[in-house]
């Protein structure tokens, strides 16, 4: 879909997603490093578990379908080369505090008299402007400050941040990635590029509408986490333990009680469960939150049995059968054997010479009857594509790459 267009990639975590998503799209997308590599190579987990700075995992994951040269944009040469480059580019995309790339000489108004029609991706913890614009914010602040860190964990318990890496950061890239294409759309009939401002903050707030537009907006309430409303003495109960695992489901109240409940409660009654309350409650007027001790029992106590008793994948099928809404709740190895996904054929084995095998990553984020997204290469080599920009692109004689390689410049 954006073959015909170029990326310059100038960011660290907060917005390397960006540059993965225009790829996948079929973007040029080129990762500009400073010499030795970039720091988020750093970040494990490592291929083998082997700390190595070509070897990350993580590396890997956000950073296929780039290709990749190492460049210092803080020198006088790297600038001037970066220009020659900008020249050429449709899209930059960065990540650096307000006002670094002014101190260079490289911001976008800058840029512009260079190429009017570049496209400018800024991407920072508070955006460009505010009072907390010089502020820096791991992720763990952006998702606290946006909102989300709240209503994350369960209600007898601190709020958490979600595990793992940069959850705000990838909202933020995803965010980023359609201000890009925005953009370019705007360029079409303009001719002209402009700057995106991508507050992460703002990205995480937005994410957080379930818990803002509905209970806040509406009732002037503040959600709760763990699922409980509210005014709620309890959570909602919507995970149960089942043979191997665990699936989601969740007794409705109102006018889908009748229809989402009583499916469940007919098959159960067939299987010879004791269901008489479950039966005959009046499901119309139920709910969780303000259920009492004894009620909750009651209608844990025959659920529970019964979904332990089946595994995820005899649940699954018994809800598409009984026509109810129950899901798997999958662990990573689910995921990879999933029969849909490998029906769709999602995954994809990209091979990696360097290490002498493939690895399997997931594939597009959406299908396409003419023009296909799809994982073109893996993530580059530290200084991988030098030769094939610098040399063959903006013809810099190899003596001179030498001399600049020696520098500290490239």
């Amino acid at each position: 879909m954006l073959s015909p267009y170029r990326v310059l990639d100038l960011t660290d975590e907060k917005g390397l997603f960006c540059g993965k998503l225009l790829g996948d799209l079929g973007a040029d997308v080129i990762k500009v490093e400073k010499p030795g590599g970039d720091q988020t190579r750093n970040i494990g987990p490592f291929y083998h578990d082997e700390v190595d700075p070509e070897k990350s995992l993580f590396w890997f994951a956000f950073n296929i379908n780039k290709r990749g040269i190492t460049l210092d944009i803080e020198t006088a040469d790297g600038q001037e080369i970066f220009k020659k480059l900008i020249k050429n580019a449709d899209f930059l995309v960065e990540s650096f505090p307000p006002d670094y790339m002014k101190k260079l000489g490289l911001n976008y108004s800058e840029l512009e008299k260079l190429n009017p029609g570049i496209i400018m991706v800024s991407i920072t913890p508070f955006g460009q402007t505010g009072p907390y614009k010089d502020f820096k914010a791991p992720d763990i602040v952006a998702w606290a400050m946006g909102g989300e860190m709240y209503i994350s964990g369960t209600s007898d318990r601190h709020p958490v941040r979600i595990s793992h890496h940069s959850h705000a950061y990838v909202h933020a890239g995803s965010e980023a990635a359609v201000g890009a294409l925005a953009a370019l759309h705007y360029r079409h009939i303009t001719g002209e590029g402009q700057q995106i401002d991508v507050s992460i903050e703002e990205v995480v707030t937005r994410v957080s509408h379930q818990a803002t537009t509905i209970p806040y907006d509406t009732n002037g309430m503040i959600a709760r986490r763990g699922g409980q409303m509210p005014g709620a003495s309890r959570p909602i109960k919507n995970q149960w333990k089942c043979k191997d695992g665990y699936v989601f489901f969740m007794f409705w109240g109102g006018v889908l009680g009748n229809r989402y409940n009583m499916p469940l409660i007919k098959w159960m009654k067939e299987e010879g469960y004791e269901v008489s309350y479950l039966e005959e409650k009046d499901w119309l007027y139920f709910n969780w939150g303000a259920a009492t001790d004894e009620e909750f029992d009651k209608i844990a106590r025959p659920t529970s049995a019964f979904f332990v008793a089946h595994t995820k994948a005899e649940l699954l099928d018994g809800a598409v059968r009984y026509n109810f809404p129950l899901y798997p709740t999958d662990t990573t190895a689910d995921t990879v054997n999933n029969v849909q996904l490998a029906a769709r054929g999602f995954w994809a084995e990209v091979k990696h010479p360097e290490l002498g095998t493939t690895i399997k990553y997931p594939g597009a984020f959406v299908t396409a009857s003419e023009t296909p997204p799809k994982i073109r290469f893996r993530a580059p080599l530290i200084g991988e594509h030098n030769g094939e920009i610098y040399e063959q692109e903006l013809a810099i004689p190899r003596e001179e790459l030498l001399v600049l390689k020696q520098a500290g410049v490239i």
